[in-house]
């Protein structure tokens, strides 16, 4: 996952999107580097969950375009489906699965199968240790959250983008996640996350992007 270049991985540039006649991006522009992160922010129905989508290639842009190691993700869907994790506002939990067989589950669809005992690590890193054979339609919101951001810990994705991934837990459950986030970009991954909290990782500062104003700030 180590890029040591410094050059761009991610590129943005003058991207726009409309919904119905307001625009929430015009001619946004940013690049991230291996071992950076990204900090969205604005207010509810600014666009933070859009631009996610966005990059995620689930939405398509009015006009701009996203690239990924010097080449538009429209001409390598596919290369770019697996350099990347998104997770948004909905866990994507099937009640009727405990976590430990959610956690497998997804690695098969990322075709990067694991094991139980991964799993269970997995699960144990994140506080979950006692409740990794309950059913997740047992589970808190809290809980249910950060089984999903357990599935981060064992994927081979270089860039997470991930949508409000604070939410619904408790003090101890945030600082586990930033660990979690902090290893990632040790390792040379990049990370873009929309948060309403100020969030703090260890060895590196974010850079900026404020949806909302005119035109967008970063």
């Amino acid at each position: 996952m180590s890029d040591t270049s410094g050059c761009p991985v991610l590129q943005v540039r003058n991207l726009c999107y409309r919904r119905g006649e307001r625009s929430l991006m015009h001619n946004l522009s940013f690049a991230l580097s291996a071992g950076h992160w990204i900090h969205v922010r604005g207010q509810n129905g600014s666009g933070k969950t859009t631009l996610l989508r966005l990059l995620a290639g689930l939405l398509p842009a009015e006009s701009g375009e996203v690239v990924w190691r010097g080449e538009v993700i429209r001409g390598q869907r596919a290369v770019y489906r697996q350099a990347l994790c998104y997770l948004g506002h909905a866990n994507g939990l099937k009640d009727e699965l405990t976590p430990v067989e959610h956690l497998c589950w997804t690695a098969a669809l990322r075709e990067a199968p694991i094991s139980t005992a991964k799993a269970r690590q997995a699960l144990d890193r994140l506080g979950l240790r006692w409740q990794a054979d309950l059913f997740c339609q047992d589970l808190s919101q809290g809980q249910r959250r950060r089984v999903a951001l357990a599935s981060l810990s064992d994927t081979r994705a270089t860039l997470w983008l991930l949508d409000e991934p604070f939410n619904a837990l408790d003090r101890a459950a945030c600082q586990q996640v930033r660990h979690l986030l902090e290893q990632h970009l040790v390792q040379g991954g990049l990370l873009i996350l929309s948060s309403h909290q100020d969030v703090t990782l260890a060895g590196v500062s974010p850079q900026m992007v404020t949806l909302g104003t005119t035109p967008n700030h970063v």
